[in-house]
């Protein structure tokens, strides 16, 4: 393997998408990391907490002998081996810890003295790609254009989304499609990883001749991921297309999406008989979620709908009955809510129209 120098070309490791050992404790790492990185730490959780209580009471001499002592024998050579087979699968990555100092070192020294590899780490490690990371979305903020796109709910603003090149899909990188209904199979990403991954999208973007960008008007919080602060605060003043679409339409799209889509997720995920049980009790604690707004009368009518319209799906597959409820909580509900913020952001709004016109419309503003 030929020898490469360490690096802080924060930049080219984001745009190239290059793998890197996280050498940080796992707990660490569960906080927030970066896409296509795999945690490979020096220290456990445990053996980190001992080596800093060591640090504080003993100094920086005792508590790296101390270190030393904790990661050896088999285990030294167990990690190590892991460290050599991350660094044969990918030899153009780096590896890094939080600032880029001792943990790194330490496994970069072992690798070259003990398992005959030269690889780099990255120059200021975490809190470098970081801080890289907020200051590209910072200077986006301050550099770039933005429109935000509107619409009742089941209009398709995540269609549109992922059909614009310049495109943001906030609920994409946040795993949630922001309402009540909105909550994956899968969890959500931590906030850090939230931010982190839509700033490599703005980067790569930006990188491929972007400079003004679509997002959907969302609200602070899209499930337990907040937006950040300075973009929300924009999203308040950027120009505003609303999107509109029938109402059997976006009935349909929120079948496709909420119904059948989500029990494919839960049996892909959790198996046939459980997959649907689990979606079935998703469903129904969506609803319960927003009991108190469409009052107690309300709840149980729409309830009592969607458990028919699950047993119907249980017994035969067949969804149709989910329209009822689906198209009562939009025009009951959800439109009303809609239209008055609408009416709020009358003035921010620069174009109306369908899937079509709005594509069309937000392809020349931003070309």
């Amino acid at each position: 393997m030929s020898t490469r120098a360490d690096t802080d070309n924060y930049r080219d490791l984001f745009l190239k998408k290059v793998a890197m050992m996280d050498a940080r404790a796992p707990i660490e790492f569960a906080k927030g990391a970066f896409p296509h990185t795999v945690n490979l730490p020096l220290m456990t959780d445990i053996e980190r907490q001992k080596v800093g209580t060591c640090y504080t009471q003993q100094g920086e001499a005792a508590a790296i002998a101390l270190g030393h002592r904790l990661v050896s024998g088999q285990v030294k050579a167990d990690r190590l081996a892991a460290w050599a087979d991350f660094a044969r699968a990918h030899p153009d990555g780096y590896l890094y810890c939080f600032r880029g100092g001792l943990r790194s070192q330490i496994v970069q020294t072992w690798l070259r003295e003990e398992a005959g590899i030269a690889y780099p780490r990255v120059i200021g490690g975490y809190k470098a790609l970081r801080g890289f990371l907020l200051g590209t979305l910072d200077r986006a903020l301050t550099e770039c254009g933005f429109t935000v796109l509107g619409g009742m709910t089941g209009t398709g603003k995540t269609d549109v989304l992922a059909r614009l090149d310049h495109g943001l899909d906030l609920e994409g990188h946040a795993h949630h499609r922001g309402s009540s209904f909105g909550k994956r199979v899968t969890g959500q990403p931590v906030q850090v990883a939230f931010e982190n991954g839509l700033a490599i999208d703005i980067l790569r973007k930006r990188h491929a001749g972007h400079q003004r960008f679509v997002v959907e008007d969302e609200g602070q919080a899209i499930g337990s991921c907040s937006v950040p602060v300075a973009l929300h605060r924009g999203m308040q003043r950027y120009p505003l297309v609303w999107l509109e679409d029938t109402l059997d339409h976006r009935v349909q799209r929120i079948l496709r999406d909420y119904v059948v889509n989500l029990c494919a997720e839960f049996i892909a995920t959790h198996g046939e008989d459980s997959g649907r049980e689990l979606f079935a009790q998703r469903l129904r604690q969506s609803l319960d979620k927003i009991h108190k707004r469409l009052g107690g009368l309300r709840h149980q009518q729409l309830a009592a709908i969607m458990d028919a319209a699950l047993a119907e799906q249980a017994r035969s597959g067949d969804v149709d009955g989910h329209r009822a409820w689906i198209e009562s909580l939009l025009t009951d509900y959800y439109d009303p809510m809609y239209r008055h913020q609408r009416q709020s952001k009358a003035d921010r709004i620069v174009f109306t129209g369908d899937e079509d016109a709005v594509l069309d419309y937000l392809r020349r503003m931003h070309a």
